[in-house]
């Protein structure tokens, strides 16, 4: 039997094994204008593999480029494009530097701790305290992700004390408002019986 795994490997799988052999049966042909011809009817046949890509801009482009990747570079014919060099898939890509931003609680994300930040250089007043209150509420949820028995209003507001390094300090009962509560009643809204449609008679 012959399968596919013992098989050359294909460059391009995404156009099936008939393609590339007309890719290989291309580099076979002496005459230059005939390769050339026979090239373009191959991207023709690619072409009409991905019919939904054609408004695409540079579609063709890309798809002379992917006929000189599948003939390895080799098919000697007159592009309408200059062909992708060799090289260029050769050479590694620049390394990808990693955030070296350390993050005091992991659970919560450094976009909560700058949401924190900001919070502790406003103004004291009801919009301040209403901005960490609803800062607190998703970090409840964060937090009882993570660890539900340990997701309390008092840990919390520690979490914010500690992570606005003491410039905002709730006292009093001060208390984060339940999210589960509030995910309760939007799941009790959504399973109230809907009305039946009943249809008109005629009579």
């Amino acid at each position: 039997m012959d399968y596919n795994s013992s098989r050359k490997k294909l460059v391009l799988p995404e156009y099936g094994r008939h393609i590339q052999k007309m890719v290989d049966h291309a580099l076979t042909i002496e005459d230059r204008e005939e390769r050339t011809r026979f090239s373009k009817a191959i991207i023709g046949v690619m072409g009409n593999l991905f019919p939904h890509l054609r408004d695409v801009s540079d579609f063709k482009h890309k798809l002379w480029d992917h006929l000189a990747i599948m003939a390895d570079f080799k098919l000697d014919i007159d592009y309408p494009y200059d062909p992708p060099a060799p090289e260029n898939f050769q050479s590694k890509p620049d390394p990808i530097s990693y955030n070296d931003g350390k993050m005091t609680f992991k659970h919560y994300g450094t976009i909560v701790e700058e949401m924190i930040q900001e919070a502790s250089k406003m103004e004291e007043g009801p919009l301040k305290r209403h901005l960490i209150m609803l800062i607190g509420n998703h970090m409840k949820k964060s937090l009882s992700n993570w660890n539900k028995d340990n997701a309390t209003d008092d840990r919390i507001l520690s979490d914010i004390q500690r992570l606005s390094n003491g410039k905002i300090k709730i006292e009093g009962e001060a208390r984060i408002n339940d999210f589960r509560e509030i995910k309760d009643t939007n799941n009790n809204a959504h399973s109230r019986p809907r009305k039946k449609f009943v249809r008109k008679s005629n009579n």
